[in-house]
């Protein structure tokens, strides 16, 4: 059982880092620069990892103990934005 906490704590970290690269791929220029980005594919990569993850969680426990647990998720974000891309935190 604790097995499956962790799993969902590790789960958030991905999903956070991908959308740090999918900002990344977001300045490219038109369609096709965007589709020729690799930040794009790699931000894709590890949201669709994360939502795997999450899916394979639901298996095992409960939608009203994992919903709840995901929400590290936005602190991993804000942490790695100001830190990566020196975004400013307003709290």
């Amino acid at each position: 059982m604790i097995l499956y906490f962790i799993a969902l704590l590790v789960m958030t970290l991905p999903g956070s880092v991908a959308s740090i690269f999918l900002k990344k791929a977001s300045g490219s220029e038109g369609i096709i620069g965007l589709l020729k980005n690799v930040d794009l594919y790699i931000g894709g990569f590890l949201y669709l990892a994360s939502a795997v993850l999450n899916i394979w969680i639901l298996g095992y426990l409960d939608y009203s103990v994992v919903l709840p647990l995901t929400s590290p998720i936005y602190i991993w974000t804000m942490v790695l934005w100001y830190m990566i891309l020196k975004a400013s935190c307003i709290i």
